[in-house]
């Protein structure tokens, strides 16, 4: 490291995980460390308390470092830190995926075709290349076939030593092909492809058989870039620092390097046999997997640099375990709906129904989008955090030991919970929060605003440092050292984070003249849409109160999109129809939004007509 560094770079340096919600600015207070044995100058205390001082507590990101020292880091880092591999293996679902990855026409966009070409003579002089290329061209239907410099140096040792039986592999595109291997013998049996979700807080990968349209394995892992903020906003502001940028890409490349190294462990095959590599992920992510700024996307009137990614290889951007393959991105719609939702929308059929169909895809950003076979219209708002347990007190990501689910009985006021893998509880994940905030507000212990009623009669509502909070689990039944908590301050985050995802909803609707009941579906999509209790998203306003049964959880459409799009250029095809066609709309820009927002920042809303079962 460099002297003078942080605490928090440093350990980055080191691929050790400290949490930094802030991405940095010393605001969050999420990459408290203990410093053992000697007492360091910092640029900032925010939000810790005395006695954390007094013990050696700091701020990893406002305490730069000279020398050796020994730091303890928080118990949800250290996590993190040492689970970043494998979140999961194959999807629940994915009999269900293989059958629709079935009925796609095999069309992938990399293509092997074996060769028996003649061999040269007197009376065939052609060269190699004319040779390759001819009947490439033949088999394939194209006008013309594109070859590299590093093709063209391969090329006459490969040839001679398949005996002129060669097996070529190109990436089809408009009008042309594009030669990305060429091999001895007859390899056609070897075609895989890789498909990745880009998330801002996970990426997933996997990898699929082009010849049998059959997902083969999957994983999962933090994306890297977290040590470096939680949501995309900080992460932009991280990419101005000095080589922030390049340390971002290749984060993420070596997050995806590590997915790409464990499933090819899994199935038992070669990275060679790797040919073709398909990506989606919200726009921001998408330009930082490139090395691409991203100043222009958060300052009005917030243009992306490219919706539709540039032709690149994997070697262009920086991979190590993934071969020098294409890279595909979904395309993007605007600054803040980005190729993750265009790919989720295509997995999702929705623009084959006839019926209204709601799309909603809630993370750090709620994504929104709303139409049918005729029409589609998107909106993205800030919804922040906490919905992955960040900018909560005792709020986490959803790893072992997470609340998960609440439930509090009236009267009584106690707790039942459980949590991720039936480990002592470290803290609350955001699906646990949605239940808790549903439950403290039908349990009387919360009002319409949030605030809490002081004089019940329980010790779990209590006077805290950060102002009154409710206790969820205590200290002795807890894996850590403390009593976890709710605070006002962090119902009031949620409630934030909700209602900027109903008036995104109840604005997009408003704006095309229609009425959330006459939604004839509402697809909850991503990773955490798996998590949400319905009934407890409507209790606290984050959902529209429509009968159950309109509800269908669609999973990581994203990622399904992306492992369609390796086996069929179709899905390629209708994912960049549905961007140009797709309207956008900025919600920054609408004055209507705003007063939704504010009218949507009570239990469930100010408007009690809207929701009747609650």
């Amino acid at each position: 490291m460099v002297a003078g560094e942080d605490i928090l770079t440093a350990a980055a340096a080191g691929d050790i995980h400290i949490n930094a919600s802030c991405g940095g600015d010393g605001t969050c207070g999420k990459c408290k460390v203990h410093v053992k044995g000697v007492k360091l100058q910092t640029k900032s205390t925010a939000r810790l308390t005395e006695e954390e001082l007094a013990k050696g507590y700091v701020l990893a990101c406002q305490t730069p470092v000279y020398d050796d020292l020994t730091v303890e880091i928080p118990l949800e880092s250290e996590l993190l830190s040492k689970g970043r591999s494998r979140i999961k293996t194959l999807t629940a679902g994915v009999d269900e995926w293989n059958r629709q990855l079935a009925e796609l026409a095999a069309d992938p966009p990399v293509v092997k075709v074996y060769m028996e070409l003649p061999e040269p003579s007197l009376n065939d002089s052609v060269s190699d290349l004319t040779r390759v290329t001819r009947e490439a061209r033949r088999r394939l239907g194209v006008d013309d076939v594109l070859v590299d410099l590093k093709m063209v140096k391969m090329l006459p040792d490969v040839v001679r030593a398949g005996a002129w039986r060669v097996t070529a592999t190109l990436y089809k595109e408009a009008g042309h092909a594009r030669l990305t291997k060429i091999e001895a013998g007859d390899t056609t049996a070897a075609h895989y492809g890789i498909a990745v979700d880009i998330g801002t807080t996970t990426c997933s990968a996997q990898l699929v058989d082009l010849n049998e349209r059959k997902i083969l394995a999957e994983a999962s892992a933090y994306n890297a870039q977290i040590s470096y903020g939680e949501d995309v906003i900080s992460r932009m502001v991280y990419a101005k620092k000095e080589s922030g940028r390049k340390l971002l890409q290749r984060k993420v490349v070596g997050t995806i390097d590590g997915l790409v190294a464990e499933l090819i462990d899994q199935v038992g095959i070669e990275a060679s046999d790797i040919d073709v590599a398909v990506l989606a992920g919200n726009t921001v992510m998408t330009h930082l997997i490139l090395g691409v700024g991203t100043d222009q996307i958060r300052e009005a009137p917030y243009t992306p640099v490219f919706r539709f990614g540039p032709s690149v290889t994997a070697s262009e951007v920086g991979f190590d375990k993934l071969p020098d393959v294409p890279l595909i991105f979904h395309p993007c719609v605007a600054s803040y709906l980005g190729g993750d939702i265009t790919s989720g929308v295509v997995a999702a059929d929705v623009a084959k129904h006839e019926g209204l169909v709601l799309y909603i895809d809630i993370g750090t950003n709620g994504e929104i989008v709303l139409g049918n076979n005729e029409w589609l219209m998107g909106c993205s708002c800030s919804a922040g955090p906490a919905f992955e347990g960040a900018g909560v007190k005792d709020g986490i990501r959803s790893i072992d030991g997470a609340i998960e689910r609440v439930s509090i009985e009236p009267g009584t006021f106690e707790t039942v919970f459980t949590t991720i893998g039936g480990k002592l509880p470290l803290g609350v994940c955001g699906s646990g929060l949605i239940d808790l905030v549903a439950e403290l507000f039908k349990a009387g212990i919360i009002d319409k605003r949030g605030k809490f009623h002081e004089d019940l009669p329980t010790n779990r509502v209590r006077e805290g440092e950060y102002g009154w909070e409710f206790v969820v689990a205590w200290e002795k039944v807890a894996g850590v050292d403390r009593d976890i908590v709710i605070t006002e301050v962090d119902v009031d985050n949620l409630m934030r984070a909700k209602a900027a995802v109903y008036a995104g909803i109840t604005t997009l609707a408003d704006s095309v003249g229609v009425s959330l009941g006459d939604l004839e579906e509402v697809m909850i999509a991503g990773s955490f849409g798996n998590y949400i209790k319905i009934e407890e998203a409507i209790a606290i306003g984050l959902l529209p109160d429509l009968p159950i049964e309109k509800f269908k959880f669609v999973g990581n459409c994203s990622l399904l999109g992306s492992t369609k799009a390796a086996v069929s250029r179709d899905i390629l095809a209708r994912s960049a129809q549905i961007t140009r066609s797709m309207s956008y709309m900025e919600l920054s820009a609408d004055n209507t939004f705003m007063d939704k927002y504010m009218s949507a920042l009570f239990l469930p809303h100010t408007d009690e007509s809207l929701f009747p079962s609650v």
